[in-house]
């Protein structure tokens, strides 16, 4: 926008981390212990007996035992530890991470590139598998954890449906609440868990070193070479272990990059690591038939007879913290998708009066609830769903990896050479465990595709009929300086301010010609408002507002957000209002918004079915006068019709 001027008044703007970064290095890795690494922390509870008992079961011998704790260990070190913690975390956009943010951040330097949209898919379609990995999280974290009561007695096998479904939503229901004051209580219970584990592990591994064996990666290589096929399909189960580490990389904004590694090389990767060989120390010692019965659930099994139940309720915890964590990654991903125009708007609410990224969206939290107790009443125990699980995540991870060529090229100016290199281990790496977990399609993989794909058809719908309807709105737009002209001898000025919402920073809202044409009035003051949504995180407070005056009463002006923020615009209006012909009053000060209604075009933007789907979304969207956080009784809302 030429002749503008930047507001240099400070406005109020909430910690950029959410849980501040003004804490010390050590207490932010203590809380992102127990928030960030729930998903990843629960993977014991399943991921080795899986490999062994799961659609495609291994005979319990050591070269099998010491084949499966090496692809554990060796999957853990260079998808996690090096792939996501290492390098990706170097991918920050100011500081946040995730599928959208790295998106937004390669956009930047690739946008004009002759094949940028296909990276901007890449990550929409990232991003909507997270909605499947979301629903089965949940559903495969808890019931894991309540089917430890069948290791205590048998008996107890009829109660794990309905505690688990009791459990879970009981978790939903909280959601409306938010979690601050619980939150506090994360961390503890979850370094009780982590430690716990670990001990369980460590004591095993003390009566039965040899596991240490599976340290070399020629125990990982022999598995294939004993088993090609066999192990070749093991890897979809394997990869179990390493779920969650894209949810890592999207937490990077709350904690930081720093804090997180601390966390993660120095307390929860050990941890993990310690556990996973202590359960393969365990059926190595173990004669065969009292090896095939703790298979069963050899994560409990680590844990003598009288302080299983106790670990069973330890576990039970840590699920439901992860499936904590895992929704409230869904508020956050579906928020961000919201700002950067992927999804209509949706009721959000702040459950939390100081921490702003703690937020609370029904519509997604309901949409969760019902997904997973149709899950668990359709799979009816973890090992079924595990079968369901973990081709959301290696498709992420597989995709990411894939991000990760561009950032290197595209980002950072690696030379193509230097590139291709890391991105080809990486790539074999993530697409073996990619290729696995398409075998277990027919066993339920199809779930979380089948979500995947009705997310990105949704994402991608709204982002298009969005852009068709912005340019149709642009086509027949008046120019504001002939308007301003015309229309100040033409009506007559009343008191007061009108400010009149408009998605383009050019043009004549069509609720200000509407407005003009039926009331035949203008206020004195007339301010043509856009709220611009920017691909950074935050955006500071010195260019939060921006603003020309055209004289005769006539603003145009712009609020600046980032996709991580509120946007409040009576807020951001206190602070523009110095510069835009004096304070914004709104007892004297009315807003008003157009609604569109569609029409179909006789040459259409898009298929019918799709067009058919933006007017079902457009419809159900929430006001823009929730949205915006606009007062109630200062709105009026003018309609128009489009043809897109």
């Amino acid at each position: 926008m030429s002749d503008t001027t930047s507001s240099h008044t400070p406005v109020s703007h909430p910690d950029k981390s959410g849980h501040g970064h003004g804490a010390s290095k050590a207490a932010l890795a203590v809380g992102a212990i127990g928030i960030v690494f729930g998903d990843i922390g629960t993977s014991p509870l399943y991921a080795f007996r899986e490999t062994f008992v799961g659609p495609h079961p291994l005979a319990l011998d050591a070269p099998h035992v010491l084949g499966v704790i090496s692809l554990i260990f060796w999957s853990m070190t260079l998808v996690v530890a090096i792939q996501y913690v290492t390098i990706l975390m170097r991918a920050d956009n100011k500081g946040q991470g995730g599928s959208l943010a790295l998106v937004a951040l390669i956009s930047r330097s690739i946008s004009k590139s002759k094949y940028g949209w296909i990276a901007v898919l890449l990550g929409v379609f990232a991003t909507s598998l997270f909605y499947g990995d979301s629903m089965i999280t949940p559903a495969i974290s808890v019931l894991s954890a309540v089917e430890g009561l069948t290791v205590v007695d048998q008996g107890l096998q009829r109660y794990v449906i309905p505690i688990a479904l009791v459990l879970l939503i009981f978790l939903f229901l909280l959601q409306r609440r938010g979690t601050a004051k619980v939150g506090a209580l994360f961390a503890p219970v979850m370094i009780v868990y982590f430690t716990v584990i670990a001990g369980l592990g460590l004591y095993q591994i003390v009566n039965t070193p040899e596991i240490l064996w599976a340290l070399n990666p020629y125990h990982a290589v022999n598995f294939f070479v004993l088993d090609g096929w066999l192990a070749f399909l093991a890897l979809g189960s394997v990869v179990l272990a390493v779920t969650g580490s894209e949810a890592l990389y999207s937490d990077m904004g709350h904690f930081g990059r720093g804090p997180m590694r601390l966390s993660w090389f120095g307390f929860v990767m050990p941890c993990l690591l310690l556990n996973y060989f202590g359960q393969g120390a365990m059926i190595i010692s173990l004669p065969p038939e009292q090896a095939a019965q703790a298979i069963q659930s050899p994560f409990f099994f680590l844990a003598n007879e009288e302080y299983r139940l106790p670990l069973v309720l330890l576990a039970t915890v840590a699920t439901f913290i992860a499936s904590q964590a895992v929704i409230s990654g869904a508020f956050s991903i579906t928020h961000q998708a919201i700002q950067m125009g992927y999804i209509p708007r949706l009721s959000i609410r702040h459950t939390s009066e100081t921490e702003g990224g703690q937020i609370y969206i029904p519509v997604v939290n309901w949409a969760l609830m019902v997904a997973v107790i149709i899950l668990v009443l359709t799979f009816q125990n973890s090992s079924n769903l595990a079968s369901a699980y973990g081709i959301a995540v290696t498709g992420a991870v597989t995709i990411d990896t894939l991000l990760m060529g561009v950032l290197f090229v595209g980002v950072w100016k690696w030379k193509w050479w230097y590139a291709a290199p890391v991105v080809l281990i990486f790539l074999i790496v993530d697409g073996a465990y990619f290729a696995a977990n398409l075998t277990k399609v027919p066993q339920g993989g199809w779930f979380p595709l089948l979500i995947g794909f009705i997310a990105f058809l949704l994402l991608t719908t709204w982002a298009r009929g969005r852009k068709l309807m912005r340019e149709r709105m642009s086509e027949h737009a008046l120019p504001m300086e002939i308007f301003a002209k015309s229309a100040k001898n033409s009506a007559t000025r009343v008191p007061g301010t009108a400010i009149f919402m408009a998605s383009q920073s050019s043009g004549v809202p069509s609720a200000l010609l509407h407005n003009i044409k039926h009331n035949k009035v203008l206020h004195e003051r007339v301010v043509i408002l856009t709220v611009d949504i920017q691909d950074v995180p935050y955006v500071d407070a010195s260019e939060r507002c921006e603003y020309v005056d055209m004289g005769d009463g006539f603003f145009r002006a712009v609020l600046h957000y980032g996709f991580m923020e509120e946007t409040d615009v009576p807020t951001g209006l206190k602070n523009m209002g110095l510069y835009c012909g004096g304070e914004f009053e709104m007892m004297h000060t009315s807003f008003f918004l157009s609604r569109q209604t569609l029409l179909a075009s006789e040459k259409p933007g898009m298929p019918i079915w799709r067009e058919k789907i933006f007017a079902w979304m457009l419809r159900n969207s929430a006001s823009a006068m929730d949205f915006f956080k606009l007062p109630t009784n200062r709105v009026v809302e003018l309609g128009s019709q489009v043809e897109i």
